[in-house]
């Protein structure tokens, strides 16, 4: 059958078909403009609240000639001012990238310079560091400086001229090179990834959320941009803090959960000092392959709700593997994965070739919820996307059920308490100061934070000492990403590939715990 479709009439059907955040949202103000939006202690916005000072940002942002297209960062904890700008830029069309705080200065003062921000927001926190490292960007300051730019600015809505392929965030995640790459997620993305979480993981509007984990990560970012196209609410909190989150647990019905590998213990002690029962809990947790598991079985007697046994990552969301939960109540003894929706997966050979079941292969994902690409790098993404699959660099077995299990990340990624590191980026600092002569990094078990970095040395100059390269690392990288522990070792205890490469697995196996 021949297609009579025209040029133009694909471009309008294209154009018929797309739905951007901006418009989802608006619905929601429409529909309940006085249900609660967000909340953080005492402040609380309505949906036509935050629906009027979201489009006062628009106009400011514009009355600085920022338009679709062009990057705001924001260094910040979490604050209701900070969801202000996520809304605002998918009105707006403009990119809001997200800084990690936890950074050092040559960290983020690269991960600035890599997105040629127009203005950055910033909290009082962290304001001074935002100059500091911004060069000549013009910084705007939560408080009275933020409020009084928006009361100068009309509160007329802005024309919706988004496309869901226009870009909402830049999230950053850990280079293989040693240096953050900004992941560049549209709002077709969020959309995406918001609708595969009401499948995968069901929930009413009437059950809020808890945005206690970084907005500079997606865990909080990706379900913050959901909550709110599903007219529900956001519980803003500034980081974690175990008697805060337990009271609210206590008289909230929450959705999901965000607890990561660290957080449990303290959360289930704050429970059992306040006494009171949850008001109920739908789905808790994330990444249980971190979490020591009695420590599973544990929190989820205690709230009454399964855990997710998820696996996902910033460029993808909640896939690829994320919708298998683990019982109320039950100690695992297996975490392989289900599939997500709303994507296709291959299991690959260094060739590409797809690998018969039960074979180790990369994981290779097409879903609508993968991000757009890698800001300004243009090798990375030839290299990942290739073939038309984004490659995650984690390696998977699929079993005979179809269940996937977890082998080993291919690029030595660290999680460490839900935070990503690459030993490069811990190498590339030990390896500048001279009197080291090779270095290696590698990952240690460990029953708080999942995973920890641990440092193999070769000294050139006896005098050097752990304290000193533990100095220089703080120095010039975020805390969590210090070395726990430096190894000092002959060159000759570095076991090495026939093709010269350090072989990092048996340095682990070095610091496996005996059983």
């Amino acid at each position: 059958m021949t297609s009579t479709t025209s040029p133009v009439d694909h471009a309008l059907a294209r154009q018929a078909a797309g739905v951007t955040i901006g418009a989802l949202f608006a619905q929601r103000v429409r529909s309940g403009p006085q249900r609660t939006a967000l909340e953080q202690g005492p402040r609380r916005l309505s949906y036509a609240r935050l629906d009027e000072r979201s489009n006062r940002l628009c106009r400011h942002l514009m009355s600085r000639g920022i338009g679709r297209g062009e990057r705001v960062a924001i260094l910040s904890e979490n604050r209701l001012e900070y969801v202000e700008l996520l809304i605002a830029a998918a009105k707006l069309g403009v990119i809001a990238a997200c800084q990690n705080w936890r950074l050092r200065d040559e960290e983020l003062a690269h991960c600035l310079a890599l997105v040629t921000p127009r203005l950055i927001l910033a909290s009082p926190r962290h304001a001074e560091a935002a100059r500091r490292c911004g060069g000549a960007v013009p910084v705007l300051t939560f408080g009275a400086e933020y409020e009084q730019a928006l009361d100068a600015a009309p509160a007329e809505p802005v024309a919706d001229h988004c496309d869901p392929e226009d870009g909402v965030v830049i999230l950053y995640t850990s280079g293989t090179t040693g240096l953050p790459k900004g992941a560049l997620i549209s709002q077709r993305a969020e959309i995406a990834r918001a609708a595969i979480q009401m499948i995968d993981l069901p929930h009413s509007a009437d059950e809020h959320f808890v945005a206690w984990a970084p907005l500079f990560h997606m865990v909080s970012t990706d379900t913050v941009f959901m909550t709110l196209m599903q007219g529900g609410k956001v519980i803003v909190t500034d980081g974690f803090d175990a008697d805060e989150l337990a009271a609210i647990v206590a008289r909230e019905r929450l959705g999901r959960l965000t607890l990561m590998p660290g957080m449990i213990t303290p959360f289930v002690d704050a429970m059992r000092r306040l006494g009171a029962p949850p008001a109920g809990v739908k789905w808790v947790g994330v990444m249980a392959d971190l979490v020591p598991r009695e420590q599973i079985a544990e929190v989820t007697r205690l709230l009454g709700a399964p855990y997710i046994n998820s696996f996902g990552a910033t460029e993808t969301g909640y896939p690829p593997a994320s919708l298998d939960t683990i019982a109320v109540g039950v100690v695992p003894t297996s975490l392989d994965k289900r599939q997500s929706s709303l994507c296709r997966v291959r299991l690959v050979d260094a060739d590409d070739r797809e690998v018969p079941d039960g074979e180790p292969g990369e994981l290779a994902i097409r879903t609508p919820a993968l991000f757009s690409g890698y800001w300004n790098n243009p090798d990375a993404n030839r290299e990942d996307f290739r073939g038309g699959w984004f490659h995650m660099g984690d390696v998977f077995r699929r079993n005979p059920d179809g269940t996937l299990s977890f082998v080993d990340r291919r690029k030595y990624l660290i999680k460490s308490g839900g935070e990503n590191i690459y030993p490069a980026e811990i190498e590339r600092v030990l390896l500048a100061e001279p009197r080291v002569a090779d270095a290696v990094v590698v990952r240690r078990p460990d029953p708080k934070w999942g995973e920890v970095p641990v440092a193999f040395v070769v000294r050139r100059d006896a005098s050097l000492d752990a304290d000193a390269l533990l100095a220089l690392c703080r120095q010039h990288i975020a805390g969590y990403k210090v070395p726990r522990e430096i190894r000092f070792v002959p060159e000759s205890e570095l076991p090495r590939s026939t093709t010269g490469k350090i072989m990092r697995h048996e340095l682990e196996q070095r610091l496996a715990p005996r059983v």
